[in-house]
């Protein structure tokens, strides 16, 4: 299944083309956090502990308690629009996941 974990749909792609099961904004980081963080390599390990406090609000724990059902049946994919997902919210996600 795959999944869209990033808060805004990613630039020039239609909804049609994505080829997404699902887009699950809701677990996805805060604007405040998402531009403070602005991919830099060098806050990357803050953003993870900050994230991961974020994940435990109330509507981002129960987006992620669906994200665990999904994986729990199947293979999820998350999918994120980063250049560099090495250092995004997908792969903090992926680890929590896991």
């Amino acid at each position: 299944m795959r999944v869209l974990v990033d808060r805004l749909w990613p630039r020039g792609l239609a909804k049609e083309k994505a080829a997404l099961d699902e887009w699950c904004k809701q677990v996805a980081p805060s604007g405040d956090l998402r531009t403070w963080y602005n991919h830099d390599p060098d806050r990357f390990e803050e953003f993870e502990r900050r994230y991961c406090e974020e994940l435990a609000d109330p509507d981002r724990a129960e987006a992620l308690e669906h994200l665990r059902g999904i994986a729990r049946t199947r293979t999820l994919t998350l999918i994120t629009a980063t250049k560099h997902p090495e250092i995004s919210e997908a792969e903090v996600l992926a680890r929590v996941l896991s």
